[in-house]
């Protein structure tokens, strides 16, 4: 069974930057879901490529079943890995009953790692991150907080009640919350 750590937080949270600093000192595969859907939005041939750039582009959430099933394949193809850090998954209820129908028996839920940061900071981030991301605009920018706020933020409480969400504050200098962050993953693996 593979390790799984879901990484959540608002847009801009700092979850790629973190997810990279695990990957390169703990052993876990970072895997985000955005990159994972536009890697298949931009492949030759993908047969779901216009259907993902219309969720991208509306700020809203692509299919379950696609998300899921590109996860996988991912994770299929990093088996001796410690863990997976899923990054920005799972973002609304139906993301996370896809997920428990699809994956069930596959994998080990270790926590979620929720990096909170205030919604102002976190969009002058992307603004000002220059990744060129189609999302990365005003508009698309209040979509994502809104759909943040209405649907990802209850999947947290609701691994908060499960007693799985370890939360860092993300707004410090990155390398005080990679400390705190490392110190939730020694923890968590000394269990």
């Amino acid at each position: 069974m593979f390790n799984v750590v879901f990484v959540l937080g608002p847009p801009g949270s700092g979850k790629g930057t973190i997810c990279s600093k695990i990957q390169e000192n703990l052993g876990y595969v970072h895997l985000s879901a955005g990159d994972l859907l536009r890697a298949e939005r931009e492949r030759a041939g993908s047969q779901f490529g216009a259907l993902i750039e219309s969720h991208i582009k509306n700020g809203s959430i692509v299919p379950v079943e696609i998300t899921c099933s590109l996860l996988e394949n991912a994770m299929n193809l990093h088996k001796t890995a410690n863990g997976f850090l899923v990054d920005g998954f799972p973002r609304n209820a139906d993301n996370l009953s896809g997920w428990s129908r699809q994956m069930s028996g596959k994998v080990h839920e270790q926590f979620v790692l929720f990096l909170s940061c205030p919604v102002d900071i976190c969009i002058n981030r992307c603004l000002n991150r220059g990744e060129g991301r189609t999302d990365d605009n005003v508009d698309s920018l209040k979509k994502r907080v809104e759909t943040y706020n209405n649907q990802t933020f209850p999947i947290i409480e609701h691994f908060g009640k499960l007693n799985m969400v370890r939360e860092v504050d993300s707004e410090r200098p990155v390398e005080e919350v990679y400390e705190d962050v490392d110190k939730v993953f020694e923890a968590a693996n000394q269990k």
